[in-house]
């Protein structure tokens, strides 16, 4: 063998280098190199990235949105090698993977540090923007562009701004950023700058930028607002925002509190004034009658202002003497002026209680002068209840007819069974009471008292009686003539002999003489027995036609006793 041949590679030699170099080749793929710029041709850049191998990239690749390139030959880059020969025997290479992996790695460090990451907004799609963040795009969703809704998004496309990553996941390749957490961080930093410099107390001027149900948003320095609520605008009753403030006015405002924990502040346009309620007490006293106009109108009442800045209620209840149960817009009507009177004075509590009825003529202490205790008025019964009547006196005034006051002889349960409604009936006043507003009133009273017509009535008095019904227990009679009080009489009481204690033994119409056993002015109960008046007449005639030994019998001294009788007859 000669020296030549010794100095040649066998072919296991041939294949080791082989394959050394595939191997090389392969470890070259799916990696980030650095290579040359050799030559730009039109737009592609013609670059050696190692392994005696070129490839080609986009010259767009290399150039950010909204920025021209400046790229030239001999310059360095970083490109993604995707392998290592193509058709044309080039590798294939890009610089927008190149860019990605990068930023991923970068991007990673940021999202891990909650540190603000520069992009560019260069597209529109489906529910927001796409944002290139030095080499990966990532997502902005519409509603986290701006801190307000936003119309046109053309003037934040193609430049740097700053964004805040809210979510990454490098498998599935997706980001999402926002732009308005930077837009609010950096607003809270400018608030916190600009509420360190205001104090409470402090008189500033602002600008109305919002009107709600419940206020006004006055901003008192770029990005820096208060609220202004309803209730400071002004001393006098302000239903809506809108009637004192409009959009754009510039209003001069006293700061009243600042959360220092929150920031917000709230201001007020009435504490710049005097406060009317000061000394309220001694300008408007207790029982003084003022002029004042309605301003609201609520189911308990009504609100009227006495002065600007000074409101009073006039509750339901201190409405009319006369309308109850009555919706106080029926009575009073917004903007009407009307005559009040102080009813009572809270300074502390900033409140006026006020009586509308007060300045108007009490209708119940007009009826006591107009119809004294003791004189008859006549109305129609307007409703019926289960312990009265209520009897119109005028349109808008009941008096009342208990039911003890309904009839002399007959229970009231009974009675007003008698009536109906709509009826006109006749009544006695009884008792008129204004501070309850209350009148009583009686129809028994109209008539005269059965009792009165059988003259003095007293325990031992013998009576004539009328016999009216015939019951099982006994018999119902009428004590005098015609009208008088009705009594009753026991079957026990209908005799002294036992025999003719029986009730079917009388008839109607019958005419009987008893004595009255029991009387009670007040409950009007007569107890009456005829057998106590005979065991009296035969007492009396014991004593005064025999004795006991005088041998004489019992029907000897009553028959002579009936005799004289008979004869003085």
């Amino acid at each position: 063998m000669s020296d030549t041949q010794s100095l040649s590679p066998s072919r296991n030699d041939f294949a080791e280098m082989l394959e050394a170099s595939m191997t090389a080749r392969r470890d070259f793929e799916e990696v980030v190199v650095k290579g040359i710029i050799t030559a730009i041709e039109k737009d592609v850049a013609v670059i050696d990235v190692g392994l005696k191998m070129e490839g080609r990239v986009p010259l767009k690749e290399f150039t950010a949105p909204g920025r021209e390139s400046t790229l030239k030959v001999g310059d360095t880059v970083e490109v993604y090698v995707e392998r290592v020969e193509n058709a044309n025997g080039e590798a294939v290479i890009s610089r927008d993977k190149a860019r990605r992996e990068e930023a991923w790695d970068r991007l990673e460090k940021t999202f891990e540090k909650r540190e603000r990451v520069d992009g560019v907004i260069f597209n529109r799609v489906k529910g927001g923007f796409t944002v290139d963040l030095g080499g990966a795009v990532a997502f902005l969703p519409g509603s986290q562009v701006d801190i307000r809704p936003v119309k046109d998004a053309g003037p934040l496309m193609n430049i740097p701004q700053p964004f805040r990553i809210l979510k990454m996941d490098k498998r599935r390749g997706n980001i999402v950023v926002s732009r308005r957490s930077i837009l609010e961080e950096d607003r809270a930093e400018h608030r916190q700058e600009v509420v360190r410099e205001l104090n409470e107390g402090d008189t500033r001027e602002g600008v109305v930028k919002n009107i709600t149900d419940y206020g006004a948003f006055v901003e008192l320095a770029p990005g820096v607002d208060g609220l202004l609520h309803v209730t400071d605008m002004s001393w006098s009753r302000v239903n809506h925002p809108s009637e004192v403030l409009n959009v754009n006015d510039t209003v001069k405002v006293k700061i009243i509190k600042i959360n220092p924990e929150t920031h917000r502040i709230s201001l007020g346009i009435k504490q710049l004034q005097p406060d009317p309620w000061q000394g309220v007490a001694a300008k408007y006293p207790v029982g003084a009658k003022f002029r004042g106009r309605v301003t609201n109108i609520t189911d308990y009442g009504a609100f009227v202002e006495l002065e600007q800045g000074i409101e009073g209620l006039v509750h339901v209840s201190e409405m009319s003497w006369v309308k109850k149960n009555v919706h106080p817009g029926k009575i009073v009507s917004t903007s009407q002026e009307v005559d009040v009177m102080v009813l009572e004075v809270d300074e502390g509590k900033r409140r006026v209680s006020l009586g509308l009825k007060q300045c108007a003529n009490n209708p119940w202490e007009t009826f006591a002068e107009q119809h004294p205790i003791g004189s008859v008025i006549e109305g129609e019964i307007k409703n019926i209840t289960e312990f009265g009547l209520f009897v119109g006196i005028t349109d808008e005034m009941d008096g009342m007819v208990h039911l003890s006051d309904l009839d002399w002889n007959k229970p009231g349960e009974e009675a007003i069974k008698d009536y109906a409604k709509g009826q006109r009936v006749k009544a006695k006043v009884l008792d008129v009471d204004p501070d309850k507003e209350r009148i009583a009133l009686g129809i028994k009273q109209v008539g005269s008292d059965p009792m009165d017509s059988v003259g003095e009535l007293r325990k031992g008095a013998d009576v004539t009686c009328t016999v009216t019904s015939i019951e099982s227990g006994g018999v119902e009679v009428q004590v005098g003539g015609e009208g008088g009080p009705k009594a009753f009489i026991r079957r026990s009481d209908l005799s002294k002999d036992r025999n003719e204690q029986r009730p079917e033994r009388f008839a109607v119409g019958d005419k009987v003489d008893a004595r009255v056993t029991g009387f009670d002015r007040t409950t009007r109960r007569i107890s009456l027995s005829i057998k106590a008046r005979e065991v009296a007449e035969e007492k009396e005639a014991v004593e005064q036609y025999g004795s006991a030994d005088s041998g004489a019998s019992l029907g000897d001294i009553l028959g002579a006793a009936l005799k004289e009788r008979g004869g003085k007859n």
